[in-house]
């Protein structure tokens, strides 16, 4: 994987004890029709989560030749203003780089979870899945949200997903209840990334169903 320089937006990462999870999302001109989507949703499950322990996320995404991270948040608000300065951009993907930087940033602190938004997958499967491996070992499931019906894209984040320990799941906002399942979802990750064990089997049993049938921050 190409390890690039970051540049940071700004902030510390906060001291634990508390859920550290990262939101990785495919930036690039396909995804613009449905970011608003994944910010709103974002913004949802703080409130959601909030009941069960504190929740900071740090926002990754790429486009064009960019890779960028924010600063860790510990509010919806404070993410929705900063996926509101991203304009998505023609590129290619960048996964690789998504999971090379989660496995440094965990390095530093604990990260509980990773979860990725994308619609395309070009690059080498066999060095994603290396990484996703590691991230494997190290406690960091990816939870992999696919837009789009692409099969050789679904068997690329089925197989990643399964190497790190995490799940697969299918997003079609033009299906009934697609976007309230998927805010179901992403609830559910953050309920594992703040303690609640019993998140993961409902992931899982989520998972199976959607299944059937089928401008400043730091740059990598």
């Amino acid at each position: 994987m190409n390890d690039k320089s970051v540049i940071i937006m700004g902030g510390r990462s906060p001291a634990l004890p508390r859920g550290r999870l990262m939101f990785a999302l495919d930036a690039t001109a396909s995804r613009e029709p449905t970011w608003a989507i994944a910010r709103d949703l974002q913004t949802k499950m703080f409130h959601e989560v909030a009941p069960v322990g504190k929740l900071d996320v740090q926002l990754v995404y790429y486009r064009g030749n960019e890779c960028r991270a924010s600063k860790w948040v510990s509010s919806g608000e404070q993410l929705a203003r900063l996926m509101n300065r991203i304009d998505c951009e023609s590129g290619y993907t960048q996964i690789g780089r998504v999971l090379d930087y989660a496995l440094r940033e965990n390095d530093k602190a604990a990260v509980q979870a990773l979860v990725f938004i994308g619609d395309a997958m070009e690059e080498q499967i066999d060095v994603l899945a290396d990484a996703a491996g590691k991230l494997g070992t190290q406690g960091v499931p990816i939870f992999f949200f696919q837009e789009g019906r692409d099969a050789a894209v679904r068997r690329a984040f089925r197989l990643l997903a399964l190497i790190s320990g995490g799940a697969y799941f299918e997003f079609n906002p033009n299906k009934p209840r697609a976007v309230e399942q998927l805010s179901e979802q992403l609830n559910a990750v953050g309920r594992l990334a703040v303690g609640d064990v019993e998140a993961l089997d409902r992931i899982t049993k989520t998972a199976a169903l959607t299944d059937l049938g089928g401008d400043a921050g730091r740059r990598f």
